[in-house]
């Protein structure tokens, strides 16, 4: 059963999901909050354009490539967007991030996910948002952390991979932020994981 992690817990990889888990996925998912015929009727619609993010870091948190809507896949191959979603209509992820772990370069230790409102729009029109992350061999979840602050924020670090001496470590974090794209949100990621 997976853990539903709070801000800033983590869990082992290699404990939950075992010695040999070599591919994740971090899903993201949200819902739009129903606007009404007033609020259509005032330009505001029911979508809402979230964008799920990779960013990486090599030890000394210095930024070595990006996977966003724009560019999606890392440049080595390792790292995978499920592409663009503009509305967060339906059921499950919204958007997703593959993430090969054992084709991941070794100068790479960490993986910084954010979210972002391209658009502008901020979060206080976000229902019922969360980040998973999956064991992509057997499609189990080993960890949520539900998304829960709404507010004018139109970002967050919604979480973190890191490599250390035992294995892969994943965090939530839940730092909240301005920014509309994953360009804007780069050097708050790297304060998100500083020790």
């Amino acid at each position: 059963m997976a853990l539903t992690l709070s801000k800033n817990q983590s869990i082992s990889l290699e404990k939950t999901g075992g010695a040999g888990l070599t591919k994740v996925t971090l899903g993201l998912g949200w819902d739009p909050e129903k606007t009404g015929f007033m609020g259509k009727l005032f330009g505001q619609g029911d979508s809402i354009d979230l964008d799920a993010s990779c960013i990486l870091f090599d030890a000394n948190l210095q930024p070595v490539d990006l996977v966003w809507f724009r560019q999606l896949q890392s440049r080595d191959g390792s790292i995978r967007h499920s592409g663009d979603n503009r509305t967060g209509e339906g059921d499950g992820d919204d958007e997703s991030i593959s993430v090969d772990l054992s084709a991941l370069p070794a100068s790479v230790t960490h993986l910084v996910f954010t979210v972002n409102s391209f658009t502008g729009q901020s979060f206080e029109r976000v229902k019922n948002a969360y980040c998973r992350i999956v064991n992509a061999a057997n499609k189990s979840e080993l960890a949520r952390f539900n998304l829960t602050e709404q507010g004018k924020h139109t970002g967050v670090v919604m979480a973190n991979l890191s490599r250390g001496a035992s294995g892969w470590e994943f965090k939530a974090i839940g730092q909240t932020t301005s920014g509309r794209t994953a360009d804007d949100l780069v050097s708050l990621a790297a304060q998100a994981v500083r020790p």
